[in-house]
């Protein structure tokens, strides 16, 4: 019998992975989407999936999302499980983001700022309404060629040119300053602090325990759940927490990956990757030995990836409540709640287990609810039996009372 089982086990395994691939693709009369057009057209969910699962591949990427039926959680636990199977050649240096190729960068702080700022691809000045053109098959859209004093102004005026056009794009490299530096170069913001001469956390390598530094905290964020860290963000924006943030600077676009190896002597930039960086500017009453101030929580995500950004810069600022001396009155200011909970492909394995065979564990509960009930059922029964007696001997001391009195 064991071995009828098991067989058949396996049979309504392998017809249900079977069921998911058809389930997958669809009507078959229907075109194939392909990985291409994923990666084209699907840029923002292809950017989520690159962020948590801590790989930067659009190509791997894509093919995650098509494997996982447009689960975004299950891509990126796809592309993370990949992502360990690869071997470690080279460390990078740290990447110069004051050198990217812009696409975007704005502030909320400063209307005028050195450089200008460049809108961008956003969401943030459309309607919020259907676009049934978009149900129409064969749209083409193009996009204006920013030259001279547009570069930087976002003010869409210029040529009109074939998208494809843009794809490699000029690499031009132009120190743009950030707008923490300005505040940083009057005393108005507090600096970073320069890190230290010891390596990195390495939070792929290394077990995370709390309380912990500033590097773990951030490599755990940069790869932890949008959803999780947006509520929290948001947490902190509706009381739990004493921060009031102001948008410093948000910028996307390009920047160049450089390894120094160790056989050349000598840097060498090896690829290009678009990452998207947040710098919150927030206030801070000060202490007897830092006077008040503007300090910074800080976010850096793989591709175009803004609310995660935003959100991880938030939460980053909220985590540095006990090293600034403040109250930990709120969840995300929880170092231990925040880091524990963040990452979306442990949470999923906790929940997901549950809907694996669990026979003999519930066997055993069920067995334990069973003998508890009997338990307080006959605990029920002895009460009641002591019920009746009290009751039959107070009615006859009521009588006797009755009789003494007449």
């Amino acid at each position: 019998m064991a071995y009828v089982a098991v067989k058949g086990g396996e049979a309504a395994i392998q017809n249900a992975e079977a069921l998911l691939q058809a389930k997958r693709r669809g009507d078959a009369a229907l075109p194939e989407l392909s990985i291409a057009q994923i990666k084209q057209q699907m840029q923002l969910a292809v950017n989520r999936v690159m962020a948590e699962g801590s790989l930067s591949d659009p190509d791997l990427a894509a093919l995650a999302i098509k494997q996982s039926w447009g689960d975004l959680v299950e891509a990126a636990f796809l592309l993370r499980a990949y992502r360990t199977t690869l071997p470690r050649l080279y460390y990078s240096q740290p990447l110069d983001t004051s050198q990217m190729h812009l696409k975007r960068r704005i502030s909320a702080i400063f209307k005028d700022v050195p450089g200008g700022q460049k809108l961008g691809p956003t969401f943030d000045y459309v309607h919020r309404l259907l676009d049934f053109k978009l149900a129409a098959e064969n749209n083409t859209f193009v996009a204006p060629e920013h030259h001279g004093s547009d570069e930087n102004t976002g003010n869409g005026n210029g040529k009109v040119l074939d998208p494809s056009s843009l794809s490699p794009p000029i690499q031009r490299h132009c120190s743009t300053p950030r707008i923490t530096d300005l505040l940083e170069q009057e005393g108005l913001l507090q600096p970073e602090i320069a890190a230290a001469a010891a390596a990195p956390f390495d939070l792929t390598r290394q077990s995370l325990t709390t309380p912990t530094g500033r590097d773990a905290r951030l490599q755990n964020l940069a790869r932890a759940d949008e959803g999780f860290l947006l509520a929290m963000a948001y947490s902190t924006q509706r009381g739990y927490g004493t921060n009031h943030p102001f948008a410093g600077e948000i910028r996307m676009g390009e920047v160049e990956v450089v390894i120094c190896p160790e056989e050349l002597g000598f840097e060498v930039a090896i690829a290009t990757v678009t990452i998207t960086e947040v710098q919150m500017v927030n206030q801070f009453k000060g202490n007897q030995a830092t006077p008040p101030q503007f300090t910074r929580g800080y976010g850096l995500t793989f591709g175009y990836n803004e609310r995660k950004a935003m959100s991880m810069a938030l939460v980053d600022r909220a985590l540095r409540a006990k090293e600034l001396g403040e109250a930990i009155d709120g969840p995300a200011q929880d170092e231990e709640f925040v880091l524990f909970h963040s990452d979306n492909i442990e949470a999923q394995g906790f929940v997901q287990h549950l809907k694996l065979p669990h026979y003999i564990d519930f066997q055993a509960e069920l067995n334990l609810i069973r003998t508890l009930r009997h338990e307080h059922d006959a605990q029920g029964i002895q009460g009641d039996g002591e019920d009746k007696e009290e009751r039959e001997d107070g009615g006859e001391q009521n009588l006797e009372f009755k009789r003494q009195l007449n």
